[in-house]
């Protein structure tokens, strides 16, 4: 009887304690879900400006002193919220250094994660009314896209929710984001010039419209020499006969889909396209070199390997026209890349991008004659690539959800939210990666996979981390330590340039940290192998594995002598990356290292060992993951490569030639002018990230001298729009190669990665392949400047640049319209001028349209047009088929 009494009363306590448990859970979810959908926020970015006017950004300890004010507000549309249980997860790109609203306070959880939530002092939120939150953050944001999206509510053990107005996925964030208005500058020194539509129309006035006659055979990206015939061929129904002796049968096949893009037939009575390899006919050997000549009778080319038949015919290709594909002009050229590497890299790894949209990339590339992909598969918010034996680095690894314990998934990052239904998450599969390379290998395209570390690792680290906690639980010590990627003992207090702590660096100290990178590479060219391209070259990474609070733009709070200008922070708790890992202090005691800061060097080197190990002979790295390395015979692997990534303005064009001199390959990857992630146009409505340069278009990437860095600052100014002086005091044995790069923090979507992409790759396409008359030799010791120096043609510039602009306006739009290719349309520059509508856009042939009922109709633009007085104009291009338009801007 008492067993029994006793049994009741464990099943009534049991009972009431799931009964608790229960409503609290219920009460948290009905404080998510009224929150989340009755509130509406709006941020406003209110003074970049903020150390001009009143605030001490250097006591709050902002990088640089330089500091901006916000004000959130929350609205409040419904009932009066008086519970404290809750909190407001959000994406901040800049550290939010001050609140100014005693009822609230924001804790920076990793990152750019934040936590918003009620103090004690906190009352409510009254019922149809709103509360104002006043921030300061470090920095400036001076574009819409600075604001990341899905804010989310979070209550005990309730499941977060978005509030409404910020889920979003598009760049559009007008539903929460206040229009920028005149904070669009950095500083007061920023003298950059705001691309309204009547600066737009200045800066296009230069560019003509070419005759389309004038524009027949020309080819993209432009030939070593080429000369068009008076000639034209009209092919029949039977299209081209595509006979390419020595051409692999995959690379046939994409020809042959290339010409069917363009409506042309590929069959045995087509017109004649016949092929050859002969060495013999070049007197210099590179690859991809070719002679070409299209006479009524057929196509004749003659190639110095198999990619020079594939460009070759992606030549003709290129002359041909989306409106008239039947017709092909007669011509003849000779031609050859300018650089071995003409190469592309992208960014899976902050948010993960589809196999299809990696596809469209690679084929793309592959129609300009680029031929490198940089496949950065990893990075602190995403592992994307499986490996076998290491599960964990997809399972938890390549996904981002609000797991506070960071168990299941790691902590949301970049506007992700707190779900794993978007671009924060996902992965290549192998069999995706191995179609990739596949994909890739028929298109001449080498595929170059980059793992980075030992910074930027986080997402690698946490993954080992869940297994180590696995296999423990099981008993397996050593099969638990086998790749781990923390030391225990490492207490270092550091923050990354990302605002993460130590977790983001891999240990290079670790014997397990070595067998990581061994276990990884080996997967992954095993991979290359299955699809028919070994790995020729493996990228490291290597780049900031730093603690910024060491940087130039803070100093000790305790300094005797302050500098003004620079934030106040403690840096005596500060730590350099490992400086406090027991193993990596014996490296230092022992002497295997000089000092902490040499240790990403120190494991670049050893790295390049277990590349060398695997067969693979070329080693990758931005060049900050080798600058301690006395040079490139350090390493094992027969080649060491840099991107070399120091913007030209703050020394980079002469420092490119210290590691240069010291053995590497480099790869010119200026950010200030091949970062497809900066801004199109000085605009606050144009996203992109603007720490290099305020703009990268078309026109200046096109202008860019790759192989003559001094050159640039005689056609270009810096960050802040002003001139800059630039000039090489050591020798330059010439670049390798030029790579664009796009780095994906806020492109969250496949569409955005295309709108980012295109049509600015082609410029750098053509600076890759050719090198343009008004490019001059490198010439130690010669100064350049804009405004002071004349060393570069600036007409032949001008003509070769407007010929270019013609020929995207007026041909390769619409075949990138074809290959459904979301780019972004340019906005149309224009101004009213006696009374009369003139515009004008950057690539003439492109449609302009103008509406002067705010949008309800639109007409076409094709000369000045009256305008009555009070009428407000809209703007915007349109694609030749009328399916998209690019952003609509009035005309004040």
């Amino acid at each position: 009887m008492k067993k029994f009494k006793s049994a009741i009363l464990a099943t009534s306590i049991t009972s009431l304690l799931t009964l608790g448990a229960s409503q609290s859970v219920n009460a948290s979810q009905q404080i998510v879900d009224t929150m989340s959908s009755q509130l509406r926020l709006n941020y406003q970015i209110v003074d970049n400006n903020a150390v001009n006017d009143g605030v001490d950004c250097a006591a709050l300890g902002a990088d640089w002193a330089s500091c901006n004010k916000v004000t959130l507000t929350l609205k409040n549309n419904g009932p009066a919220i008086t519970s404290k249980d809750w909190a407001i997860y959000f994406h901040n790109i800049r550290m939010i250094l001050a609140v100014n609203n005693d009822q609230y306070k924001i804790t920076h959880v990793t990152g750019d994660l934040h936590k918003l939530e009620p103090t004690e002092k906190f009352t409510k939120i009254p019922a149809n009314s709103q509360v104002t939150i006043p921030i300061i953050g470090e920095y400036w944001q001076i574009s819409e896209s600075d604001v990341m999206p899905r804010w989310y509510v979070t209550s005990t053990d309730a499941k977060p929710k978005i509030i409404a107005n910020t889920n979003t996925d598009s760049d559009n964030l007008s539903a929460f984001v206040a229009p920028l208005g005149e904070q669009w500058k950095i500083s007061p020194n920023d003298h950059n010039i705001l691309m309204t539509p009547k600066n737009r129309y200045q800066r296009n006035n230069d560019i003509q419209k070419i005759d389309a006659d004038l524009l027949k055979g020309q080819i993209l990206p432009t030939p070593v020499k080429l000369t068009v015939g008076k000639e034209s061929i009209t092919l029949n129904q039977s299209g081209v006969n595509l006979i390419l002796n020595g051409l692999a049968k995959p690379s046939q096949l994409v020809l042959e889909k290339h010409f069917k893009q363009l409506n042309i037939a590929v069959t045995k009575q087509g017109f004649k396209v016949n092929a050859s390899i002969d060495k013999t006919a070049f007197e210099k050997g590179v690859n991809g070199s070719y002679k070409l000549d299209i006479t009524p009778q057929g196509a004749t080319i003659v190639a110095f390997d198999e990619s020079g038949i594939f460009y070759a015919v992606e030549s003709i290709l290129s002359s041909i026209t989306v409106s008239k594909p039947q017709i092909i002009n007669t011509l003849s050229v000779e031609d050859a890349p300018r650089f071995d590497y003409r190469g592309m890299m992208l960014d899976t790894g902050r948010n993960f991008k589809s196999k299809k949209a990696v596809l469209q990339l690679l084929d793309m590339m592959s129609k300009y004659k680029m031929n490198k992909f940089h496949f950065h598969l990893s990075d602190d918010e995403g592992w994307r690539i499986e490996i076998p034996g290491l599960p964990e680095l997809t399972d938890f690894g390549s996904k981002r959800c609000h797991d506070l314990t960071e168990k299941q998934c790691l902590l949301p990052q970049l506007g992700s939210g707190p779900n794993s239904d978007n671009n924060g998450s996902g992965y290549f599969t192998r069999a995706d990666y191995i179609e990739i390379v596949k994909y890739a290998n028929a298109r001449f395209i080498e595929v170059i996979p980059e793992i980075d570390m030992p910074a930027h690792a986080r997402a690698a680290i946490m993954s080992m981390e869940v297994r180590y906690q696995r296999l423990m639980k099981q008993g397996k010590t050593e099969a638990a330590n086998e790749y781990r990627l923390l030391d225990p003992t490492d207490t270092s207090n550091t923050t990354t340039v990302q605002f993460y702590n130590r977790q983001s660096y891999l240990n290079p100290c670790l014997d397990s940290s070595k067998k990581f990178a061994d276990k990884v590479i080996s997967e992954i060219a095993k991979m290359h192998v299955e699809a028919g391209q070994p790995i020729s070259t493996w990228h490291f990474g290597g780049d900031e594995a730093k603690n910024i609070h060491f940087g130039n733009g803070y100093q000790d709070i305790h300094a005797a002598q302050k500098e003004a200008g620079k934030g106040l922070i403690d840096q005596s708790i500060e730590d350099h990356p490992w400086a406090k890992s027991q193993a990596c202090q014996t490296f230092v005691s022992k002497g295997v290292v000089e000092n902490i800061e040499h240790l990403p060097s120190y494991f670049a080197i050893q790295v390049s060992k277990i590349i060398k190990n695997n067969g693979i002979n070329r080693m990758q790295a931005w060049q900050d993951g080798v600058k301690f390395a006395s040079n490139a015979k350090a390493f094992a692997t027969d080649e060491v490569v840099v991107n070399f990534w120091d913007n030209l303005y703050w020394g980079g064009y002469d420092s490119v030639n210290e590691f240069a001199n010291k053995g590497y390959k480099v790869i010119v990857s200026n950010p200030d002018y091949v970062y497809l992630d900066m801004p199109y146009e000085v605009n606050p409505k144009e996203s992109g990230y603007y720490w290099a340069s305020r703009f990268n278009d078309e026109r200046k990437i096109f202008s860019f001298a790759p192989d003559n860095l001094p050159q640039n600052a005689e056609t270009s100014f810096d960050r802040n729009g002003d001139a800059f002086a630039a000039k090489g005091t050591m020798d330059w044995p010439g670049a390798y190669g030029l790579s664009a790069q796009i780095w994906t923090e806020n492109i969250r979507t496949d569409d955005k990665l295309a709108y980012m992409a295109y049509p600015r790759l082609l410029s750098v396409a053509e600076r890759a392949w050719h090198k343009a008359d008004w490019e001059n030799n490198y010439q130690k010791d010669r100064e350049f400047e804009k405004g002071k120096t004349q060393y570069v043609d600036q007409q032949k510039l001008l003509n070769d640049w407007n010929q270019f602009a013609n020929l995207i306006g007026q041909r390769e739009l619409a075949k990138l319209d074809l290959a459904s290719i979301n780019y972004r349309l340019p906005v149309p520059g224009a101004k009213i001028e006696d009374g009369k509508l003139v515009a004008n856009v950057v690539f003439p042939g492109l449609t302009i349209e103008y509406s002067t009922d705010k949008g309800e109709n639109w007409q076409a633009y094709n000369g000045p047009v009256a305008i009555n007085n009070n009428a407000s104009v809209s703007l915007r291009t349109v694609t030749a088929d009328h399916k998209r338009t690019s952003r609509v801007e009035q005309l004040n």
